[in-house]
């Protein structure tokens, strides 16, 4: 009796501690099993309407768009026609500061340098150019001041100036690709563009590329640290497009951008374009680049493309 009673006993034991070391188990499994799909099918569920909206959104230009906007910190992306070709017009500027900038790195210009202004420098009436509205004989200014213009007030006399002080369209070529920019191609000064209407689309980025251009600014890749600073400020205050990517962002809202826009011919306007760095009320910061190109809309309608794409990033991925 006594034997069968220990035997009784256990065996109690032995099955007891197998369902504990069974249910140890399943608590160590679930502790060490790995997140759930959940919050990534979210962010993709969230991407697609994302890309559905953009499009309808586009659709209202009547012409032809392409969107890229990717989350830098996350590499959440979003596109449309990301790697067809745009004109860039004036959003070609900031290439051009930049490699002017990383020469000012590099100790082969100086910020504080004068460089003097011709009127033979000066671009045709017609085409933007604030400095010849002023100074109509001419004027002497900084390479700090040169980049001030050509980026906030997108001058294209100083565009140019800067343009020919930098080597050339080549030297800004050889700049982009040391900073694995491509995509993107500056050829012409902003005389050449002006000269002939197809010279534009000779200058022009896809959507990928501008972004890649803009994660490059955000990673100071190529650019000092004083640099960066410079060009984010004059980016940020840049006037040209106010209802374009800011146009329906909350107030406040910190917007580094470069506008671009040609003129219209038959009754078409080949560029009206924004692209920057948003920064989102999460911390996050968003390269966005918007072109509208070959659009019969009026100025109105192609601005507000721009706008409400920017809001429904904003919308998206700011929380």
């Amino acid at each position: 009796m006594k034997i069968m009673l220990l035997a009784y006993v256990l065996l109690v034991a032995i099955i007891t501690s197998a369902c504990a070391g069974s249910a140890g188990s399943q608590k160590g499994d679930a502790a060490n099993k790995p997140p759930d799909s959940q919050g990534a099918k979210k962010d993709e569920g969230r991407s697609l309407e994302l890309e559905v909206r953009i499009g309808q959104i586009a659709a209202e230009a009547k012409g032809r768009v392409g969107v890229a906007a990717v989350v830098l910190e996350t590499s959440e992306a979003v596109s449309l026609n990301p790697r067809d070709h745009f004109p860039m017009q004036s959003v070609y500027k900031l290439p051009i500061a930049m490699a002017v900038l990383r020469q000012v790195d590099e100790g082969k210009l100086k910020l504080e340098q004068r460089v003097r202004v011709e009127k033979s420098d000066y671009l045709r009436q017609g085409q933007h150019s604030p400095i010849r509205d002023k100074n109509p004989k001419g004027v002497e200014l900084s390479v700090a001041e040169l980049v001030r213009y050509a980026v906030s007030e997108s001058d294209g006399t100083a565009s140019d100036v800067l343009l020919k002080l930098v080597g050339g369209a080549g030297a800004v070529s050889e700049y982009l690709k040391g900073i694995q920019v491509s995509e993107l191609v500056v050829a012409n000064s902003e005389r050449e563009i002006g000269r002939d209407w197809e010279t534009q689309y000779r200058n022009w980025a896809s959507p990928e590329g501008a972004t890649a251009l803009l994660r490059a600014l955000h990673e100071r890749r190529g650019l000092s640290e004083q640099s960066q600073a410079l060009l984010m400020k004059v980016l940020t205050e840049s006037t040209p497009g106010p209802n374009r990517l800011k146009g329906l962002l909350p107030a406040g809202t910190a917007v580094a951008h470069k506008t671009g826009t040609s003129g219209t011919q038959g009754g078409t306007t080949a560029a009206t374009n924004d692209i920057g760095l948003l920064t989102l009320p999460n911390g996050k910061h968003v390269a966005l680049a918007v072109f509208v190109s070959d659009s019969p809309a009026d100025l109105a309608t192609r601005e507000a493309v721009i706008a409400k794409i920017a809001r429904a990033v904003w919308d998206a991925w700011g929380s």
